[in-house]
């Protein structure tokens, strides 16, 4: 499960690579696509930028580049299925809510069958 921050950092990254396994971008590229209501560092992103990699999202490669530093991020399977793995869960939720009001629903009937047959 991915923490916020690791959740936008790797949205960011992933449209960054716009379609292809792999892109070069810098710190301040992955800052400037990140939702502007949350105040995220350097120091956020590169932490966030290593654990995605830990968990295997991507292989990542750290340079320097005019004395500014890049990444070189090679996107692996895990990391071009992030957008479907996000949508499944989504719909995941979805079908578990529908699943707790039909029981609702049918413990509802249930019920008024029961009074109904018990008289009461």
């Amino acid at each position: 499960m991915l923490s916020k921050c690791e959740n936008d950092v790797m949205n960011a990254v992933y449209n960054l690579c716009d379609g292809t396994d792999g892109c070069l971008v810098t710190c301040a590229e992955i800052l400037s696509v990140l939702p502007a209501g949350r105040k995220y560092t350097h120091e956020h992103v590169s932490r966030a930028l290593n654990n995605l990699c830990s968990d295997g999202y991507f292989d990542l490669i750290s340079s320097s580049r005019s004395g500014e530093k890049i990444f070189v991020i090679s996107l692996k399977d895990s990391g071009l299925n992030f957008k479907r793995a996000k949508k499944q869960k989504a719909l995941d939720v979805a079908y578990k809510i529908g699943l707790a009001f039909i029981g609702a629903f049918a413990t509802f009937i249930f019920g008024i069958i029961l009074k109904a047959i018990a008289g009461g």
